[in-house]
C-alpha cells in the first residue's frame, strides 16, 4: 500500500492535516468514497508502524535507522537553514528508506507552526525546489500554520448554539475582531493576562470549553468552502491549495 508521510509538531497537528487531507480527497476525486481510503493508501512516520514523525525528533529517528541500516551521513555544507537542514534530512531519509525497506513512500507533509517565523516556510520551500524532480518521485506538500495551528481551528469555528454565538460576542468585542474570522491578528504567546485573548490557544480553549471533540469539528464538519474563504491569511487556503495540486494526482491516478 502507498504511503504518506507526515511530519508534524504534536499528534494534534497530524490529526488536522491528515483530515483536512482526507476530506479534500473524497471532495474534489469524483468516484473517492470515505470508506475507501484505508484501502488506498496509510498515513505513516518515517519509521514503519508510525503514524508521524515529529520535528523534534527527526535526530533520534534518524539515529535508529543509521544503527539498523547504516544510513549514510547527510551533510548541508551549509545550503539549507535550520527547517530547511531538518527537510533536506528527511527527504533523504526517506529515498533511502523507500530502497532498504521497500516502503512505496509516495508524498510527505511537512505541518509546521510558523510561530512568528515566516522564513519557516522559506525554508522548507528551497528544499521542495531542490527536490522537485527527484527520483523515485516524492511529493512535498507543505503546510504552515500563522501563527499556529490553533488559527486554523478558529477558522472552522461556528457556533452551534446561543451560548457559543456569546462567547464569541464577548471575545470579538474584547479584541475589537472577530477572531475566527482574522485568526491571523493573534500574535501572543501569552497564557496569562492581559495578552491571553490574543493567544490562539486561549481562544480556542475558551470557545470549545477545551473539549477536543468541539475543536475537531472545527476541521471535520466546517464547509471546506468555509476553510477556504476564512484561511487566506492563516495558510489554510494555502495547504488546501497544496493538496488539490500534489496529492489528489497521486489517488486520481488509481481509478
Amino acid at each position: 500500500m502507498i504511503e504518506f508521510v507526515v511530519i508534524v509538531e504534536s499528534s494534534a497537528d497530524a490529526r488536522t492535516a491528515t483530515k483536512l487531507a482526507d476530506r479534500i480527497l473524497v471532495q474534489k476525486i469524483d468516484w473517492l468514497e470515505p470508506e475507501m481510503l484505508q484501502h488506498l493508501y496509510q498515513w505513516s512516520g518515517l519509521e514503519a508502524e508510525t503514524d508521524n514523525s515529529c520535528w523534534k525528533n527527526i535526530d533520534d529517528i534518524t539515529k535508529r535507522l543509521a544503527d539498523k541500516f547504516k544510513f549514510p551521513t547527510i551533510r548541508s555544507n551549509g545550503k539549507f537553514k535550520s527547517d530547511g537542514q531538518s527537510a533536506n534530512k528527511i527527504i533523504k531519509l526517506i529515498s533511502f528508506i523507500q530502497y532498504k525497506q521497500k516502503r512505496e513512500i509516495k508524498a510527505v507533509i511537512f505541518m509546521r507552526d510558523l510561530d512568528n517565523q515566516p522564513e519557516r516556510k522559506k525554508h522548507i520551500d528551497q528544499v521542495r525546489s531542490e527536490h522537485i524532480n527527484q527520483q523515485p518521485k516524492l511529493a512535498i506538500i507543505i503546510g504552515t500554520a500563522n501563527k499556529m495551528r490553533e488559527a486554523w481551528v478558529l477558522n472552522g469555528f461556528i457556533p452551534f448554539n446561543r451560548e457559543e454565538e456569546q462567547l464569541l460576542q464577548e471575545i470579538t468585542t474584547q479584541l475589537t475582531f472577530n477572531p475566527c474570522n482574522e485568526s491571523h491578528k493573534l500574535r501572543s504567546n501569552s497564557l496569562t493576562e492581559p495578552d491571553r485573548m490574543r493567544n490562539p490557544k486561549a481562544v480556542v480553549e475558551k470557545l470549545t470549553g477545551g473539549q477536543m471533540e468541539r475543536e475537531q469539528q472545527c476541521w471535520e464538519e466546517t464547509n471546506l468552502e468555509h476553510l477556504r474563504e476564512k484561511g487566506v491569511q492563516t495558510g489554510l487556503t494555502a495547504y488546501i491549495n497544496e493538496i488539490e495540486e500534489r496529492l489528489i494526482p497521486i489517488i486520481g491516478s488509481a481509478e
